[in-house]
C-alpha cells in the first residue's frame, strides 16, 4: 500500500497566473503586495465596508468607499511586504513560506525596501481625501504595522497585533464618517480582533511544527491541543462583541439575524477544525471570507 501523499502547504503555487502572465521582473513585486493571494485583502476589506455601512447608517459615499478600499488594499500589502522583509531567513525554512521572493533569493532587501516606500507613499496619499482627524488616527497604525513582523519573536500573541492592525480602517470608517468613534464601534474593532486571533491561529497551525522547530512563538503554540475549545471561546467572544457593538451604534432587528447566522458558520468551523490535519486547516481559514461577507450584509440589513 502506498503511503498518503502529504499536501503542498506552500502558499505560493508554482506555474500560477503570476509565472504565466507576468514578465518575470515583475512577478516578486506581485507576491510581496500578495496580490496572487488576495484572501487578505478581503478579510481586511470585508470589516471596513461594514464599519463604513454603520457609520453611515446607509449605503457610503462612493469616494469613501474607493479611498478605503485602496487604502485596505495598500495597507494589507505594505504590512506584507513589511512581514516579508523582516522574516527573510526563517521563510526558507517553514514549508508555507519557502518560495517567498526574499526567502528564495528572487529579489534582494534593497529591492522590497523601495518597493514598501511605494506602497507607504501611495497610501499616504489617501490621507489628502481624509479629514484631519482620520489622518490622526491613521498614522497611529503605523507602529502596529512594523512591531507585528516582529512578534512572534518575543511573544504568543502575534494574533492579537495582527488583528489590532488589519481591522484598524474600522475606526477610521467612523472617525471619517462621524467625526468620532464611539463605544460601540471600538466594541466593533475588538470584536474584529478576537475573530482575527480565532481563524488566524487556524492559519498558524499550518505552521505549527516549523515554528516551534525555528523556536518562534503563536497562539497555536501556545494552545497547543487545547486549541479547539480556545478558538471556539474567541469566535464567541467574536459574536458577542459584534452583536452588543451593533445595538451600541443602532442597528435593527435584522442585525440580529445577521449574527446568529455568523454565529452558526463560526460554530461550523470549529466543530470541523482538526488540529492534526493542515491542509483542512487552511481551507477553514479561507472560509472566513466568507465570515466577511455575512458581517457587512448583516450591517447592510441592520441598517433598514
Amino acid at each position: 500500500m502506498n503511503a498518503p501523499t502529504r499536501p503542498d502547504l506552500s502558499d505560493i503555487k508554482l506555474g500560477d497566473w503570476v509565472d504565466r502572465r507576468l514578465p518575470p521582473a515583475l512577478r516578486p513585486y506581485t507576491r510581496l503586495a500578495r496580490l496572487d493571494r488576495p484572501v487578505g485583502i478581503w478579510l481586511t476589506l470585508f470589516p471596513c465596508w461594514a464599519a463604513l455601512i454603520q457609520a453611515s447608517h446607509g449605503f457610503p459615499g462612493i469616494l469613501q468607499l474607493i479611498v478605503f478600499s485602496l487604502g485596505a488594499l495598500l495597507m494589507r500589502s505594505a504590512g506584507s511586504t513589511t512581514n516579508d522583509i523582516a522574516d527573510r531567513k526563517f521563510d526558507g525554512h517553514v514549508e508555507r513560506t519557502r518560495f517567498r521572493p526574499l526567502a528564495s533569493g528572487q529579489i534582494g532587501v534593497p529591492q522590497a525596501a523601495l518597493f514598501l516606500a511605494a506602497e507607504l507613499a501611495l497610501a499616504a496619499s489617501l490621507l489628502l481625501f481624509l479629514s484631519p482627524l482620520t489622518r490622526l488616527v491613521a498614522i497611529c497604525v503605523l507602529p502596529l504595522v512594523f512591531v507585528y513582523p516582529f512578534c512572534k519573536r518575543f511573544t504568543h500573541w502575534p494574533q492579537a497585533v495582527l488583528g489590532a492592525a488589519f481591522n484598524w480602517g474600522m475606526l477610521m470608517a467612523w472617525s471619517e464618517v462621524m467625526g468620532k468613534i464611539p463605544a460601540g464601534a471600538f466594541l466593533m474593532w475588538l470584536g474584529a480582533i478576537a475573530w482575527q486571533i480565532g481563524y488566524d491561529t487556524v492559519y498558524a497551525y499550518v505552521d505549527e511544527r516549523d515554528d516551534r522547530r525555528l523556536g518562534l512563538k503563536s497562539t497555536a503554540i501556545l494552545f497547543g491541543e487545547h486549541g479547539k475549545a480556545c478558538i471556539g471561546l474567541f469566535y464567541a467572544v467574536t459574536v458577542a462583541a459584534w452583536s452588543i457593538g451593533g445595538w451600541m451604534v443602532g442597528m435593527s432587528f435584522p442585525y440580529a439575524i445577521g449574527m446568529l447566522v455568523i454565529a452558526a458558520h463560526l460554530g461550523w468551523q470549529t466543530w470541523r477544525l482538526d488540529l492534526e490535519r493542515p491542509d483542512l486547516n487552511y481551507r477553514l481559514f479561507l472560509a472566513n471570507i466568507l465570515t466577511g461577507v455575512l458581517l457587512a450584509a448583516a450591517a447592510s440589513a441592520g441598517t433598514l
